[in-house]
């Protein structure tokens, strides 16, 4: 019986690539061969200038003028977007310009031009003790994976890695009988972050009960601790998404995420004690002065200090 024609209007045009698509498509290229950048840096710098080329609406990039790029700035309000998130984009876009001026393509950098709203120190959003422990409990045997679940949270909340992180922890990264793991993060830099006994049991715990029934299931033997129950790499987009269906379990904020571990990991280590530069080589802070946010986190602590040190106090 032969095929009725398609109707007309059933399928949507392609859209037709532009100039900035033909320029975002070199610079990606450039940022990530010639850059070395990390994967996760090439894919924020797409995701955000993409969101500009949507804007352009087929416009020539080395065309507008500041007013146009300052209309851009306003659009990304419009947007809804946090103060965070607009800074991001057009910190992107200045990177964006720059390399088309390396290029010959623009003479003159207009997007630097543009300044950034001065954002507020936001102070990070912490879990207490007592809602680890409680988080913690979360997985159980009635789920899927449960001790890798388990494994997972511990690892997270012990290392105060960020979801891609441990999704990249391989199983020679990990020395359970050492108390330690070696992670990469931003620029694929290495870091020796110490695991502590709780974590490593739980961790001990999925390879011998969980691990190799996954593994079992991979085409080939896979090298990544966490793995999928197609015994797969466990990606951070899962990783997200188990952390919000355990903190759902829990009582715990909506807003909660893998970072609200970090943030709690950092925060716990300086209201215990910890010097603020052991716990900024553990994060893989690059400067001081990100760690020192989380010092606003927990004021007892400056309290205590100023009370030790201070004469008149």
């Amino acid at each position: 019986m032969p095929l009725s024609p398609r109707k007309p209007g059933r399928l949507k045009p392609l859209r037709a690539r532009t100039t900035a698509d033909v320029s975002l498509d070199g610079f990606l290229h450039y940022a990530a061969g010639e850059c070395h950048l990390a994967a996760n840096s090439v894919a924020a710098y797409r995701r955000d200038l993409r969101r500009f080329v949507a804007w352009l609406a087929g416009r020539d990039p080395t065309k507008l003028t500041i007013r146009d790029l300052a209309d851009y700035a306003g659009w990304l309000h419009g947007q809804k977007l946090a103060p965070a998130s607009i800074a991001r984009h057009l910190v992107s876009l200045k990177v964006f310009f720059r390399y088309l001026q390396l290029e010959g393509v623009l003479q003159e950098n207009l997007a630097e031009l543009l300044g950034s709203q001065k954002l507020w120190e936001r102070v990070p959003k912490v879990l207490s003790p007592q809602q680890v422990n409680v988080l913690f409990e979360g997985p159980q045997p009635y789920d899927r994976c449960w001790r890798r679940d388990r494994a997972l949270l511990e690892l997270l909340y012990a290392t105060g890695c960020r979801a891609s992180e441990v999704a990249y922890l391989r199983l020679r990264d990990v020395r359970l009988a050492e108390g330690f793991c070696t992670c990469r993060g931003k620029g694929d830099k290495e870091r020796i972050v110490p695991l502590g006994a709780r974590a490593a049991a739980a961790v001990q715990a999925y390879l011998d009960g969980e691990r190799p029934q996954l593994a079992a299931l991979a085409p080939a033997p896979p090298d990544w601790l966490l793995l999928t129950y197609r015994g797969r790499q466990l990606r951070r987009e899962r990783i997200w998404e188990l952390l919000k269906l355990y903190a759902a379990r829990a009582g715990i904020p909506a807003d909660a995420s893998p970072h609200t571990l970090r943030h709690s990991f950092a925060t716990h280590l300086l209201a215990g004690g910890a010097d603020m530069r052991q716990v900024q080589e553990m994060l893989g802070h690059a400067s001081i002065s990100t760690t020192q946010i989380y010092t606003h986190v927990d004021p007892t602590r400056l309290q205590a200090v100023h009370k030790r040190f201070h004469p008149r106090a």
